[in-house]
């Protein structure tokens, strides 16, 4: 259920149950922008209805309730801490085969720019080519390349991944180096974008 003004005006004057897929291609960058939808599937929607930028900027979390167990099938905008704050424990999806999955966002390859993506530690940025790197604290090894600063809370940075990896994919470079953030609970669904988009 999505909580945008825009988003409820459109459901109440529908009138009817409304069930709709995200608004990019399989396995591609998700869009935070009505620009990003146009850019991504330009001529063959009839409508792009403009709200403004998302405010979360990743996908929601989405939580299976169907076995005894509770389980995340994707970490998102509300935290597994703040889920269990509410229910109790709650387990973590394990991979999934390329068969259908029980969810979106499950493919092992998934949110991805057309440019090759790299999750990198302490800098470590490829030696050759035209790269862009989205620095959290490492900076890269390598001089020459165009540096991104990203935010340094989970929150902020969130709301600003994708967009930030659209303008990277549109520039034209051979390679996006994304400086890996925390292994911590906090940052546990941005790892989990950055780690299928670097599949």
């Amino acid at each position: 259920m999505p909580s945008h003004p825009v988003a409820l005006a459109l459901i109440k004057a529908a009138g009817v149950p409304l069930a709709a897929p995200s608004a990019n291609r399989f396995t591609q960058l998700s869009p935070t922008t009505a620009d990003h939808v146009r850019r991504g599937l330009g001529s063959e929607v009839d409508l792009i209805l403009d709200g403004g930028p998302c405010e979360v900027g990743i996908e929601s979390a989405v939580l299976s309730l169907a076995g005894s167990q509770p389980v995340l099938l994707r970490p998102g905008g509300i935290s597994r801490a703040e889920i269990e704050a509410v229910i109790g424990q709650v387990t973590m999806a394990g991979d999934v085969s390329a068969d259908a999955h029980p969810s979106p966002g499950m493919h092992p390859r998934h949110y991805s720019p057309r440019t090759r993506l790299l999750l990198v530690n302490d800098g470590q940025v490829p030696e050759q080519g035209k790269g862009i790197y989205l620095q959290y604290r490492h900076p890269p090894v390598r001089s020459g390349i165009a540096i991104v600063q990203m935010a340094s809370t989970p929150t902020k940075y969130a709301a600003a991944l994708y967009d930030k990896l659209h303008e990277a994919d549109a520039a034209g470079y051979d390679w996006i180096a994304v400086d890996a953030p925390p292994e911590t609970p906090d940052w546990e669904a941005i790892r989990d974008r950055l780690r299928r988009a670097s599949g």
